[in-house]
């Protein structure tokens, strides 16, 4: 048997500057979604270049579920000081509970530090030293890799507890994730373009469309015998406004009733539909899933669109 040789890459090949190269490579979903699974969390991007001050951080994200800040400082390069005293403004300015350093190798100096860190900090601080490698088999497209070489205290124990939660909770909640779950596995397999998370407890299920002021929401509401797919905006009315504006595009382009929801007195506002169905029956769920799937998509298209042409 003729085996091929497995040789590291050097990160300038594939990358040769960090802002416009990596940056915008590691800013894409299904990268993000790689660097998450090595660390043990979902990862959905805010922003790119967040300003703090004069100063700006490489990607400024945030944790699926719980909503916890997230920054990622890049360097292509061996740890500096320069770049350690700039994780600590940035983690500051945003105040993020969770620091990621994605560096080409790291120093014995940096990696002390970093320890040192998740020691003398409280247990909401989360930072992260980790080692950026490419690998080539033969003439193979090049395979990225996240090697974690510093991670918070019993990082893994407290992973492993927000995991097996599930023994805990209630008829309720164990549906809600089954059907998430299997909404997953469904919508997967249908080949969906939909930017898909992890499943949780709950009756929501988010999906990211690339817009910091923005994403999908789908709603299962079984005492109502509902589902629901909704463009839902938590924190800014003047892009609710500025969309219901073209209402009647909107409206002409999707083939759903809509209802608009400017909820008067909250922050949040939402575009949703509804359909009925008894979601109690699991005979009906892959129905479910075919309606939620599909509108979802549409309400992608649409929305993206719209979302291009709107400045706010």
């Amino acid at each position: 048997m003729a085996l091929a040789k497995l040789k590291k890459i050097d990160l300038r090949e594939a990358w040769s500057h960090e802002a416009s190269d990596f940056t915008n490579w590691l800013a894409q979903d299904e990268n993000l979604q790689l660097l998450g699974e090595e660390i043990g969390i979902d990862i959905s991007l805010v922003q790119t270049e967040a300003s703090v001050g004069k100063f700006s951080v490489d990607i400024l994200a945030e944790e699926d579920n719980t909503g916890r800040k997230i920054v990622i400082e890049n360097q292509l390069e061996t740890t500096n000081h320069d770049h350690l005293g700039k994780i600590i403004t940035y983690a500051s300015g945003f105040n993020a509970e969770i620091i990621i350093w994605i560096v080409k190798d790291v120093r014995d100096e940096h990696k002390q530090a970093v320890d040192w860190l998740n020691e003398h900090t409280d247990d909401k601080i989360n930072l992260f030293a980790i080692r950026m490698e490419l690998w080539q088999i033969g003439d193979s497209p090049y395979a990225p890799k996240f090697h974690i070489v510093s991670k918070p205290n019993d990082w893994a124990k407290a992973i492993k507890k927000s995991t097996s939660q599930t023994s805990s909770l209630s008829d309720r909640k164990l549906m809600q994730l089954d059907f998430w779950t299997q909404f997953k596995e469904y919508a997967t397999t249908h080949g969906t373009s939909l930017r898909l998370r992890k499943a949780y407890p709950q009756h929501w299920y988010d999906i990211s469309i690339g817009n910091s002021k923005s994403h999908l929401s789908l709603v299962v509401d079984a005492g109502n015998e509902q589902i629901r797919c909704e463009f839902y905006i938590p924190n800014s009315k003047p892009l609710f406004r500025a969309l219901q504006e073209n209402k009647e595009i909107i409206e002409a382009e999707l083939p759903h009733e809509l209802e608009w929801m400017e909820l008067e007195g909250k922050k949040a506002s939402r575009i949703r539909t509804v359909h009925t169905i008894d979601i109690a029956n699991d005979e009906n769920w892959e129905a479910c899933f075919q309606w939620l799937a599909e509108t979802a998509r549409q309400f992608q298209i649409v929305f993206a669109e719209q979302l291009k042409k709107i400045q706010i």
